[in-house]
């Protein structure tokens, strides 16, 4: 996978002083610290994304369908669908063979993200595609119901699996981030699914998808800037680059696409402009997410400079 470690990083030819500016970190003969990143941007990132919104869709439909608005948790069905097949086809696409997805579920291994996102997407499928179908032809309306809420309860778990996924490698920006990461998803997921459910459903039943749509703006926003604070020289990657940029983008286009969403209640050109400006929002910051791990892993400084800091650290303590 990419971003696994060769091992132990080798002793590298800069300074032992890792604070100075400017510092360039190597290894023996040039050589990364970590393998490179080999996932494809476009795969991964919108992996990333497209479970989100799925997962996130099929909860807010799920709720839609129990308070009796139809307009509102049809097109999310719709686009809980859409997403996870355009997710699995996205990750099959990386994996180069669907074999290689299908021999995931030859074991069940608790202990691994990449195993469990595996069986939940295997599970996850079926029943959002029942949901949807069902409730495109009128046949079958009590599977039809059933299947919708299946797809809403296992919906969560199919939104937010991949950042513990991708924390689970070494890759410095996304490992570092495990505390903050599950958070930072599950905003993002929420704004995605309200404001598609702002895009599509008429004003009179689309209040639960602003509402979703304002508490993942806030949620979103609020991890992501306790994450680069907590992260020090390892926000960077968040922070600068084509990664800071799209964080950047992803930041304006969910706070103007809350801010909306709170006044749009009247105005249903209002209320679609938002809808797009948050699901545009987390498709950004998934691929914001992606290209800050990308350049983490490239540049071994944000390897080096940490496992220095905590060696300082335990030499420090075992002092006192």
């Amino acid at each position: 996978m990419g971003g696994e470690r060769r091992g132990e990083p080798e002793h590298t030819r800069s300074s032992d002083t890792p604070e100075v500016s400017g510092t360039e970190f190597r290894s023996y003969y040039g050589q990364p610290v970590l393998n490179q990143i080999v996932w494809e941007g476009r795969d991964i990132a919108g992996y990333l994304f497209l479970g989100g919104l799925a997962g996130a869709s099929s909860g807010l439909a799920a709720g839609a369908d129990l308070t009796g608005r139809p307009d509102l948790a049809r097109p999310l069905k719709y686009t809980a669908l859409g997403a996870v097949s355009g997710s699995l086809v996205a990750l099959i696409h990386d994996l180069g063979r669907p074999t290689r997805f299908l021999n995931m579920l030859r074991v069940f291994r608790p202990t691994s993200p990449m195993n469990m996102g595996s069986w939940l997407l295997a599970g996850y499928g079926p029943v959002a595609g029942v949901a949807a179908v069902t409730e495109a032809t009128g046949l079958f309306p009590r599977t039809g119901r059933a299947a919708a809420v299946g797809a809403g309860v296992v919906g969560p778990a199919v939104a937010t699996y991949t950042a513990p996924l991708i924390c689970d490698t070494a890759v410095p920006a996304w490992h570092e981030g495990y505390r903050e990461m599950p958070f930072v998803f599950v905003g993002s997921a929420a704004a995605a699914s309200g404001g598609m459910g702002m895009l599509t459903a008429p004003l009179d039943q689309a209040a639960p998808a602003r509402r979703a749509a304002v508490f993942g703006s806030a949620l979103e926003t609020a991890a992501v800037a306790r994450m680069e604070h907590r992260l020090g020289m390892l926000a960077e990657p968040y922070q600068s680059g084509r990664g800071g940029a799209l964080m950047r983008t992803a930041k304006v286009l969910s706070l103007a696409g809350a801010a909306g969403a709170l006044l749009s209640g009247r105005s249903r050109v209002l209320s679609a402009v938002s809808g797009a400006a948050l699901v545009a929002g987390s498709a950004c910051a998934r691929f914001g997410i992606f290209e800050a791990g990308v350049r983490s892993a490239a540049d071994p400084k944000y390897t080096v400079v940490p496992q220095r800091q905590r060696l300082r650290e335990k030499r420090a303590a075992s002092e006192r």
